[in-house]
């Protein structure tokens, strides 16, 4: 626990103040301090405490850098090794080199572009939608018992339908169109991203709440400068769950029906047993879902500078 009284005469010298220049944060320690200042810089030392610090990048890091690519180029000689020794057709098993020139082929024909679009748009589509709703309406079930009495139930209740079995039910509702697709996604990912909200808005203090309305602070400000901060990690730690199973979203809702998508593309093969082309499509949505779940995790360092504390 900081005491805030031993901040009313600290004075910083210029080599401190130059790095402060250089620290950016959502909570940068300001220069000089008021009589309610003081007490919020207490209120941001007690969050900063909170964080770990950085680790410190070496050869051990680096190392860990190319564990990913070492372990893929195993994954692919096995899979080769096993097909050759198997001895097993292209329609049941086709070798990783089969597969890469079968996804040249449908890249250079377009088809492989055009359905990955339209996969996309769903996807973001999706994520706006339901991480829209899902943050609103957790913001308010963390906020207020009754609004939490009156539709957690419900909600948890909801998730005992499988998405396989709602999906058909939303083509008719809505039609085969992207309207339906959209919706698969955002159903989807609704409720992890929902219960993160819930727990990280929860996780904030309440003792620095108590300290922001003591400082007369609106809950907008509260919202801005405290709880929003506050839960920014178990927020980000939903998103990466949320934008993944938003392209199983996509690929259930193309299952169910549609002319165009991964999904699409995957039905097809399979009626056409062209299995290499049912791969490609299988690997471009894991890619799919690893560029997104990194974009993410590009957002969470950027955002969370703050957490961490110089080595």
């Amino acid at each position: 626990m900081v005491d805030p009284v031993q901040f009313r005469s600290r004075r910083y010298s210029p080599d401190e103040r130059r790095q402060q220049q250089g620290y950016t944060s959502l909570f940068s320690t300001p220069r000089c301090y008021s009589a309610r200042g003081v007490f919020l810089l207490a209120a941001f030392e007690r969050i900063r405490a909170y964080t770990p610090s950085k680790p410190a990048n070496g050869p051990r890091l680096r190392l860990e850098h190319l564990l990913a690519p070492v372990v893929l180029l195993a994954f692919l000689g096995l899979w080769e090794l096993i097909v050759t020794l198997g001895r097993y057709p292209a329609f049941i098993l086709p070798t990783p080199r089969l597969v890469w020139q079968r996804g040249l082929v449908a890249l250079q024909d377009g088809s492989l572009l055009l359905h990955t679009r339209v996969t996309l748009q769903e996807v973001f589509g999706g994520l706006a939608l339901g991480l829209s709703v899902a943050v609103l309406l957790g913001y308010a079930l963390a906020k207020s018992r009754t609004v939490e009495r009156l539709l957690a139930p419900y909600l948890a209740a909801s998730q005992a339908i499988p998405i396989v079995a709602l999906a058909p039910l939303l083509v008719i509702w809505f039609g085969g169109g992207h309207l339906s697709k959209v919706l698969v996604c955002a159903l989807t990912l609704f409720f992890p991203v929902l219960i993160n909200t819930i727990v990280g808005i929860r996780s904030v203090d309440a003792e620095l709440v108590e300290l922001m309305r003591s400082l007369r602070a609106t809950r907008w400000q509260t919202l801005r400068l405290l709880e929003l901060p506050a839960a920014l990690p178990v927020l980000l730690g939903g998103l990466k769950i949320g934008v993944t199973l938003s392209v199983i979203g996509a690929v259930v809702s193309e299952f169910v029906g549609a002319d165009r998508g991964l999904g699409f593309m995957v039905n097809l093969a399979r009626g056409l047993f062209d299995t290499p082309l049912m791969f490609v499509a299988l690997f471009t949505l894991m890619a799919i879902a690893l560029i997104l779940y990194l974009l993410v995790s590009l957002l969470e360092s950027r955002l969370l500078r703050w957490r961490w504390k110089e080595s």
